[in-house]
């Protein structure tokens, strides 16, 4: 949570908006910060209470993951999430199909900048602004605890409009 506050700063004076997928766990531990990322505008999505392997998770926990989460961003915020990204970017039919009828929809991301490996700034942008699948409508994976995302999403998000993408 500590770079919450930069990050929310560096969106908006780019005039980006941005889901915030959400763990359960990081909601009850700061939510505050929760409260500050929905003022902002910007979409809250489910992460699920406790980060599990949802593929190897049965309907009913798949379930319990996503409405104790949902609860409380719900009790936070008043929002109502729509979103799930399934941790681990893992999935299957099983876990999409316990999604939606949670009333939940499932996405995946199609850029990794790969921020939680924590190469370096020089390497997160690269694998950004280089990759091979960027384009409008892009799905950009980020975490708000990577070490270097503070300090390189500035010159990403410019990177990313001067190629003409939105």
């Amino acid at each position: 949570a500590d770079d919450t506050d930069e990050l929310l700063r560096i969106l908006k004076e780019n005039g980006v908006k941005a889901t915030f997928f959400l763990c359960g766990y990081w909601v009850e531990k700061y939510p505050e910060e929760v409260k500050k990322i929905a003022a902002e505008g910007h979409d809250l999505g489910n992460h699920s209470a406790t980060h599990p392997h949802m593929s190897r998770t049965s309907s009913e926990e798949i379930a319990q993951e996503l409405q104790k989460c949902h609860e409380n961003v719900k009790k936070l915020t008043g929002v109502e999430m729509e979103l799930f990204r399934p941790p681990f970017g893992e999935y299957d039919n099983h876990v999409i199909e316990t999604a939606e009828q949670n009333g939940y929809y499932t996405i995946q991301w199609d850029v990794d900048s790969l921020d939680w490996k924590e190469q370096g700034a020089e390497t997160e942008i690269r694998q950004v602004l280089e990759h091979k699948h960027l384009g409008n409508g892009s799905i950009i994976l980020f975490h708000n605890d990577a070490k270097y995302t503070p300090k390189v999403l500035d010159t990403i998000l410019k990177g990313i409009k001067e190629k003409g993408f939105e």
